[in-house]
């Protein structure tokens, strides 16, 4: 600071050598009137005038051209210069415990930052920051309102200056009716000067403007403070990673010097858009992906997906094969979301089954969802889009189409309607609609929209007035999630060892085989019980037995344990079910259908005979 350089003999009093009209000043003598700049903005003669000023006095030991990069202006095309010159500064106040600094490290411990490194970044500037300078030289913007008496440099308004709050009111009063332009017009001194001074000659009008990082900063005030539809502070401020020297740079500092605290609850950063080898996107690469071509081609929901799918703390990386991708998962979504609209279909709320009455494989999949809406509700608290993302696909994918779906189709297609079994897992998929739909409302707003309405119409309201379902504590059963997690690794196994019997064309599909499977780990065998291995591994028959498997068995290594012995169905073919069962033509009403099958279309038969 400027105390201990003087206490160091260091010169602190910086001389003003350019003028505004790029000309030497008369702090540097000999030079007073050479041009740097001319009014063109080329070369002047200062240059030639300060060499030859050098060689008179024989202190120039060389002299030559060097070819290098020069700024220059990006509007007019011409070089520019560097100047020194009076600025308009806020203090940071150093020293003081209720200076801006401390006020300002304050308000960055009590804000919330996602991701946490935001946190670090911006106390570290704030830390180290010199004193804010607000003004700018340009030819338009905000003006800084103050005149300055050219001899005793008293600055106006301030708290001393009786015709302060008179003053304030004249120029706000000027810029309401005519904007800011009232500040840079003939007469404004005198205007609004007159007669709270003694002489408005004795004042210089400022005509420095506003850094445009000061005005931005206010941003918080002129919009949150005003409306009477929004709050201060905000929910949330989201920009790029660039902002903390920024947006979110000038907020703080504006708003912990005039209310104390930071102008936001939580502060959001992202990175920056690369193409889809983390280049920067240019017009001359030709690597542009434009969003507006992205929803022309896909929809606006592809966009959404694509960004929560990628981690936005990090620098973003998009292109046609990461849309395609991005395409891909869309519709792996939005096929699971439709077979759940076909299957509820014809559901009836009195068909409606209570979970205590529910087959184990419905409560563990309630007991998911539980897990998911604990998940999902933190992760959009957190801002953590892409962890629910990931989980609601996997769980749509995974859980459901490739795994409970799959295991239901029978039951749902093939079981009498009364059966228990058919109305839970309806019951389920009901539940699953529910929550499904308004936990992806917020990602794909307008696929959400469209899946609502198919199965409820236009009358009723849109899913986005809705709530997240409640879902009942009753639903987690963590020891039945734990089994159940061991019972899908066994039906990997099996579902390996089918895959093989495919390819090598043994079989065309699961149901025509009935594989033996062994198992050695008394935790998968204990999972086992009560669990119905035919239904779950999609086959006709299925035999589990404890014990070592023969040699050849087929086997995961993954899933040590567990070996399986593949075998073919016997029995006749179910016409209905198509699977391969000794009890097809056991009611002689219907020779080609197995036992249960019968009783379903017995059953069904009955209700048209009824109707």
């Amino acid at each position: 600071n400027k105390a201990a350089l003087d206490g160091r003999g260091i010169e602190t009093t910086i001389p003003y050598t350019v003028g505004p009209d790029g000309a030497f000043t008369v702090e540097a003598p000999g030079f007073e009137g050479a041009r740097v700049i001319d009014d063109k903005g080329k070369k002047g003669d200062a240059n030639k005038r300060v060499i030859d000023a050098l060689a008179s006095a024989w202190a120039l030991i060389a002299r030559g051209r060097l070819k290098h990069q020069y700024p220059h202006s990006w509007r007019s095309k011409k070089p520019v210069i560097f100047r020194n010159t009076p600025q308009w500064f806020i203090s940071m106040q150093d020293g003081d415990a209720d200076g801006l600094r401390a006020k300002a490290l304050k308000a960055i411990d009590e804000t919330r930052f996602v991701p946490k490194a935001g946190q670090t970044r911006l106390r570290a500037m704030i830390e180290n920051r010199p004193d804010w300078v607000i003004s700018r030289q340009r030819a338009w913007g905000v003006p800084i309102c103050v005149f300055v008496h050219k001899k005793s440099q008293e600055v106006i308004p301030n708290a001393a200056f009786n015709g302060a709050a008179q003053l304030i009111q004249r120029i706000g009063d000027a810029f309401a009716a005519e904007g800011a332009d009232a500040w840079f017009a003939d007469g404004a001194r005198e205007r609004f000067l007159d007669g709270l001074v003694t002489d408005p000659d004795e004042w210089e009008k400022i005509d420095d403007i506003l850094d445009v990082w000061f005005e931005s900063g206010s941003t918080h005030r002129f919009v949150l403070e005003t409306r009477p539809d929004l709050k201060w502070p905000a929910d949330v401020y989201l920009e790029g990673t660039d902002q903390h020297r920024g947006w979110f740079h000038s907020s703080l500092l504006e708003s912990a010097g005039t209310r104390g605290r930071a102008p936001y609850d939580t502060v959001v950063t992202h990175g920056f858009t690369m193409d889809e080898d983390g280049r920067k996107m240019s017009k001359s690469l030709g690597n542009i992906t434009a969003p507006q071509d992205v929803i022309k081609q896909y929809g606006a929901d592809i966009l959404r997906l694509w960004v929560v799918l990628t981690d936005y703390a990090d620098d973003q990386r998009i292109g046609p094969q990461i849309i395609k991708s991005t395409v891909d998962a869309y519709r792996k979504l939005r096929n699971t979301l439709r077979w759940m609209l076909g299957s509820l279909h014809h559901f009836r709320e009195e068909e409606r089954v209570e979970l205590k009455d529910m087959p184990e494989l419905e409560r563990y999949v309630l007991h998911r969802l539980a897990e998911l809406d604990e998940l999902v509700r933190t992760g959009y608290r957190d801002f953590d889009y892409k962890r629910i993302s990931t989980a609601l696909f996997n769980f749509a994918t995974i859980d459901l189409s490739a795994f409970y779906f799959d295991i239901r189709k029978d039951a749902l297609y093939c079981d009498p309607r009364s059966s228990v079994t058919r109305r839970a897992a309806l019951t389920v998929l009901d539940e699953v609609f529910s929550c499904l739909t308004a936990w992806l409302a917020p990602i794909i707003c307008f696929t959400m929209e469209d899946v609502w309405r198919s199965r409820y119409g236009d009358d009723v309201s849109s899913v986005h007035l809705r709530h997240f379902p409640e879902v009942p504590a009753s639903w987690v059963d963590q020891a039945l999630g734990d089994k159940w997690t061991q019972v899908r690794r066994l039906r990997r196994v099996v579902t390996g060892a089918l895959e093989v019997e495919r390819r090598e064309k043994r079989i065309g599909s699961s149901l025509e085989a009935a594989p033996d499977v062994y198992v050695t780990d008394g935790g998968l065998m204990a999972a086992m019980e009560g669990v119905d291995l035919p239904e779950i591994a999609i086959t006709s028959a299925a035999g589990l037995i404890e014990g070592e498997a023969p040699a050849g068995a087929f086997v995961l290594e993954d899933v040590p344990g567990v070996a399986v012995v593949p075998g073919l169905a016997k029995g006749r073919k179910c016409a209905r079910s198509w699977k391969i069962l000794p009890d097809i033509g056991a009611d002689p009403d219907y020779p080609d259908l197995s036992a249960r099958d019968a009783a379903a279309v017995r059953e069904l038969d009955a209700a048209g005979s009824a109707g």
